[in-house]
């Protein structure tokens, strides 16, 4: 058959469209369409096989800028037509429409979900045809001349969609018998024969109360324009979005790390069989929502180290510290568990999490009832089918638990054997047969106990008109199943961070590998979209962390320790030319080495300057380009920073010398331990005292962060600052951003497409200004702060200005808490107190409970889509129920890369839930707000 496309587009002058069709015999194929008018393109006859097609329409403007539609592919299966000729006219696909996040996988199920009996949803099985005449319009013999689809995800339980128009088949306009349309999906549709209509004519859609049995009213808009089409063809009117007001629809929710979870039956940590108790308490106070952080296993040093969630040892695998090991024992091993009642008493009194504990006695009971139910649980079907789904990580991953124990380490590039990963290996080492199978299938059976109690606090919370919200870090850790299994997939030779801010100064260094994008990239991400799969077996939206590194990474060399001599990857470099045509000159030496005079020395070192000037510098030669100062240069030995932590780690213990790993390093006086920590982070700062970082690119070289605040700059001479200032602001703020913006469109559009989770993006930091854009043309919600202003020259952001698409907060875990905050800088408050929050004279110095109130009525009634919470500034607008101490509620502190992830509710969820005054105020301002 042959189909012609129509795309209802505005263009101007040199503007060009064009369609990608998927499905054809010889392959993807693009067509160029053809100009009919300003707002109308239109293909020539395509011929095409009979079966499914997929198809996306491009656009092409002047200077070489392209871009094919951010959303989901059109789909167009014509194999039930009779005609042999098609006509299909559609509008372009824009993701960052309202209306698409109510198409989302939390609104369609759990907050606009229509009951199965629901008029405009037929039962399954149900055929159109028996279903009222004005459903289904039909030719003589049964063959519709017009197919018309519309979507309207606004629409309230009772609704339907209806169309009207000018000529009989379109009932003359009389909203009195208007013609309904089914509810397909996402989308309503009607066929209609029209072929005795005269065109053109018009029609609209409406809306239709099919419980009053009423008319309720027409889009908005003027008509919808419908031409004469060739006799015997079929018209696909793909019509968009029905015209309905922007929708206010806004909810509120919680945030809380599972582990921070307190009750009565909990073993001194948070699981997964508290959400439930978490979701009546949301529920009974009018929330929607309850966001966690990450819940992927991290157990890579059996540490508390690994208490930091975002260091997963791999991105699939949930966390054994949140299995709930009564649900697993039952009643009929009950007993195994007794010996430890006394110890679940101590550790669940405790106020904060003693992980290493925790997780022992959990692997020691997990241990004892493995051994109990290991004859009978892996016969269960329900297991068995859960196995086939995720078989492709769980075999590697119980293969890599084994292994890590078996060697006594998660570095496996240092395990004897296995350290190169080989499925057909793995597949022998994990074969039932083997001896050591119980050791693999111990790992199985923890993760079906947890899938089963995480799927059904999700089922539950669902039930409670709750949704869940998981978090996506943006790296992995550098020593996962992941990285073994697939280390093609990453650039192990980097480590992702974040550039310096108010919370590090010196940067942030994760860890973490950074992403090879082009390899993702060659088999359409697949690692992605599994990842993505997984967590929609739990969660109904998700965050994902530092989505900057979308649009690019801050990458630091594995020499480095700090996240200050990172680089923004990818990014257009500077080179050498650009510095002589800038009237500066070049030197390699003196802007990409560290620069080193005594001066900057005592600057940084003060009274231990000459213990560092003998023991970690050579002297040059006096003289060198732009100074005439003695230099210094470091000793090879200590020329990189991970030289420098490695040779202060293993100094001997304090008083038994300084030469135990000085190597030619001449001996030097021992010092006590904290002048040790001083001289260390002296040098740190020494090794970043550059203007320049090298590349990859021999010609290229790209600007260290924060370069004007470097003792390196200030040596400049004056006439050669202002000109490298220009090319520095040039590098970092608007050479890149289209750049960047074209690397965002690369990756987010292929992984938003691949998921019906709700996205929200972690989008703080270093924003480049091309950030907000894609986000709003990808439809990602963004997030807002008070305190973190986005809008230079700012201070604070008011709750009041952020857009709908949007999730705001007052703090998060990566921050103090309100109560907190308001205590760390008086100024800062005083302004907040007489700015923000509109009251005049001295600011409370404590943030009392009616401050905090003030503060999260303006969030709740701020116009984003959501307002969510930290469960310790909802609390702190109760004098009596919050914790007194407010430097306690804080979870993370980014710039302590050791920091110990512990933080407890103070009270239990059984208490939360009988605190009724504070629970009312709650529900008040939740139903005030228009979120409840």
């Amino acid at each position: 058959m042959k189909i012609r496309f129509y795309l209802r587009f505005s263009t101007q002058p040199g503007e060009s469209l064009s369609i990608q069709l998927e499905g054809l015999k010889k392959g993807p194929a693009r067509f160029p369409l053809l100009y009919l008018n300003s707002e109308l393109w239109a293909s020539e006859l395509i011929e095409v096989p009979a079966g499914a097609l997929r198809y996306q329409y491009h656009f092409d403007g002047p200077a070489g800028h392209s871009r094919g539609e951010l959303g989901k592919w059109h789909e167009l299966d014509p194999a039930p037509a009779r005609s042999k000729e098609i006509h299909v006219i559609d509008f372009w696909e824009e993701a960052g429409a309202v209306e698409n996040a109510f198409l989302t996988q939390p609104f369609r199920e759990i907050f606009m979900a229509s009951p199965a009996s629901s008029p405009g949803s037929p039962s399954k099985g149900e055929s159109s045809e028996g279903r009222s005449p004005s459903l289904l319009e039909r030719g003589p013999e049964g063959e519709a001349s017009h197919l018309f689809r519309v979507k309207a995800p606004m629409l309230q339980p009772g609704q339907a969609v209806c169309l009207l128009g000018h000529g009989v088949g379109l009932r003359n306009w009389d909203s009195a018998a208007p013609l309904l349309l089914r509810r397909e999906g996402d989308w309503w549709t009607t066929r209609l024969d029209l072929s005795r209509d005269e065109f053109p004519l018009g029609y609209k859609y409406g809306v239709w109360d099919t419980l009053g049995n009423r008319f309720l009213g027409f889009e908005d808009g003027p008509n919808r324009p419908l031409y004469a089409a060739p006799e015997g063809s079929l018209t696909i009117l793909n019509d968009g979005f029905v015209r309905l007001p922007r929708p206010d629809w806004r909810g509120a929710g919680v945030a809380i790390p599972v582990f921070s979870l307190r009750s009565e039956n909990s073993y001194g940590v948070g699981e997964f069989t508290d959400l439930p108790a978490l979701a009546d308490w949301g529920r009974s106070v009018g929330l929607k929502l309850i966001q966690l952080l990450p819940v992927n296993d991290t157990s890579a040093t059996d540490t508390w180290t690994d208490s930091y969630p975002y260091a997963a040892i791999s991105a699939f695998a949930l966390h054994p510290v949140y299995l709930n090991l009564a649900e697993v024992a039952g009643k009929k091993h009950a007993a195994l568990l007794k010996p430890f009642a006394a110890r679940q008493k101590s550790l669940k009194a405790l106020d904060a999490v003693d992980y290493e504990a925790v997780l022992k006695d959990k692997w020691a009971m997990i241990r004892l009832l493995f051994a109990e139910q290991k004859a009978d649980w892996a016969k269960d079907k329900a297991y068995q089918a859960y196995f086939a789904d995720n078989r492709h990580w769980l075999v590697p991953y119980a293969a890599f638990c084994y292994l890590k124990a078996r060697y006594g380490s998660v570095e496996f590039a240092n395990w004897p054997q296995y350290s190169r990963y080989s499925a057909k290996e793995i597949d022998q080492l994990t074969a039932p047969a083997a001896a050591h199978h119980d050791e693999i299938a111990i790992h199985y059976f923890v993760q079906w106990h947890l899938h089963r109690q995480l799927k059904a606090a999700a089922g539950y919370a669902h039930s409670c008109g709750l949704a869940l919200k998981g978090d996506i870090p943006i790296g992995i850790y550098r020593n996962s199943c992941d990285a073994w299994v697939e280390p093609e997939l990453y650039h192990m030779d980097q480590q992702a961070g974040a550039p310096p801010d108010d919370f590090a100064v010196a940067g942030q260094n994760w860890g973490f590998p950074t992403y090879n994008w082009e390899r993702m990239k060659q088999d359409g991400f697949a690692w992605w979209r599994r990842r993505f799969a997984q967590m929609s077996w739990y969660f109904d939206a998700f965050r994902i962390d530092h989505i900057l590194g979308f649009f690019r990474i801050w990458s630091i060399p594995l020499d480095a320790v700090q996240g200050i001599l990172g680089r923004f990857v990818p990014a257009i470099p500077v080179t050498e030319g650009e510095f002589y045509e800038a009237g500066i000159g070049f030197s390699r030496e003196r802007l990409c080495r560290p620069y080193i005079n005594d001066a900057v020395l005592h600057d940084i070192f003060g009274d231990l300057a000459d213990y560092v000037r003998r023991g970690f510098l050579d002297q040059t030669p006096d003289g060198g380009h732009w100074s005439g100062q003695s230099q210094y240069t470091l000793k090879p030995e200590f020329d990189t920073q991970r030289k420098v932590e490695q040779w202060f780690e293993n100094l001997p213990a304090a008083g038994s010398g300084g030469k135990k790993s000085a190597g030619k390093t001449k001996a030097v006086p021992a010092l006590a331990p904290e002048e040790n920590m001083r001289v260390r982070d002296g040098l740190y700062d020494l090794i970043a005292n550059v203007i320049l970082l090298d590349t990859p690119d021999p010609e290229g070289f790209a600007f260290r962060i924060g370069m004007e605040k470097t003792a390196s700059f200030r040596f400049l001479p004056d006439e050669v600052k202002e000109p490298l200032k220009a090319l520095y602001v040039n590098y970092f703020f608007r050479r890149q951003d289209d750049f960047w913006a074209q690397e965002a469109y690369e990756k987010l559009p292929e992984l938003k497409r691949s998921t019906e989770m709700l996205i929200c993006g972690e989008d703080l930091g270093m924003v480049p200004d091309c950030v907000p854009d894609v986000m709003r043309a990808l439809g990602i919600l963004s997030l807002e702060i008070q305190r973190m202003p986005k809008q230079a020259g700012r201070t604070f952001f008011h709750p009041k200005d952020a857009p709908y698409l949007a999730v705001v907060t007052p703090s998060t875990h990566d921050m103090s808490t309100i109560r907190g905050w308001w205590e760390e800088d008086r100024d800062l408050t005083q302004r907040f107190f007489n700015e923000q929050l509109g009251y005049e004279g001295r600011a409370p110095y404590f943030c009392e409970p009616w401050v905090a109130r003030t503060i999260l009525a303006q969030h709740f009634h701020s116009p984003a889509m959501w307002a969510i919470f930290q469960i310790q500034d909802l609390l702190s607008m109760d004098g009596a129920l919050r914790r007194e101490n407010p430097q306690e509620e804080r979870i993370n502190v980014p710039a302590n890369p050791k920091h110990y992830w512990r933080y407890r509710m103070h009270l239990s969820l059984e208490a939360l839930q009988k605190a009724d005054g504070f629970n009312a105020a709650l529900r008040e301002l939740v139903g005030a707000s228009g979120r409840g």
